[in-house]
């Protein structure tokens, strides 16, 4: 294994849920009873992301603790202790894996980000900001969206496999109770960024959205093309 896949290998693994529950990572504990199987993890460390979710068992899947994959806010404290927790702890999301050719048959994986890797802390901070500053008014949403990611991925590890990733997001919603933030009652404080890790590739985010550069590199919107809102 060479050193730059050695990198990107600890920026984001990628697991099976029945391998991750057989064999769950440092700091977790995964409890069964007839209803249910909980995954337990370390708070001070992980930040869970996932929703329940049902097995072909019959059963179903909790992550004790999680805050799902939409999170709402509702002031500056409550919206800085989360971003804190992105960009300094291991972000744990279930997404969901199926192809074109078994479409009714799809698989569970446990994605963690390594919020505290250099790189992407660097995208997850610099796709908040540009959130905060192309809003009109104070509420919004933004979705942080890894499916290219996941592509890559799947590019480099599924070889020959046209995987389809689907629930691989997830959205921070900063809603305050102003009555007269208008641009958010009419939907036009909605945002997406796409979290994209490439592996020897360009770094951009937020397609279709603002130009970022490099980290390092002054930043500034790429040439000829005009701020949008996804």
């Amino acid at each position: 294994m060479g050193q730059e896949e050695q990198v990107e290998q600890s920026r984001m693994t990628v697991t099976e849920l029945h391998e991750f529950l057989r064999r769950p990572p440092s700091g977790f504990s995964v409890e069964s009873n007839p209803l249910c199987t909980v995954v337990r993890g370390d708070p001070d460390n992980s930040l869970l992301l996932a929703d329940p979710c049902d097995t072909s068992a019959g059963g179903s899947v909790v992550f004790h603790g999680s805050l799902g994959r939409c999170v709402k806010v509702r002031n500056l404290w409550q919206y800085s202790d989360f971003r804190r927790s992105l960009v300094s702890k291991n972000i744990f999301m279930l997404v969901t894996m199926r192809t074109p050719e078994s479409a009714e048959f799809a698989k569970r994986y446990v994605v963690c980000l390594r919020g505290a890797d250099p790189m992407v802390r660097w995208h997850i901070e610099a796709g908040l900001d540009w959130t905060i500053s192309s809003v009109a008014g104070e509420s919004y949403n933004v979705e942080v969206d890894l499916t290219d990611t996941l592509r890559t991925w799947a590019d480099r590890n599924m070889a020959g496999t046209r995987a389809e990733w689907l629930d691989a997001s997830f959205t921070l919603k900063y809603h305050t109770d102003a009555l007269f933030d208008l641009s958010h009652w009419l939907g036009f404080s909605k945002r997406k960024f796409k979290l994209r890790l490439y592996w020897g590739g360009s770094p951009l985010l937020a397609e279709k959205c603002d130009w970022m550069p490099p980290p390092g590199k002054p930043r500034g919107r790429k040439p000829n093309d005009d701020l949008k809102a996804c």
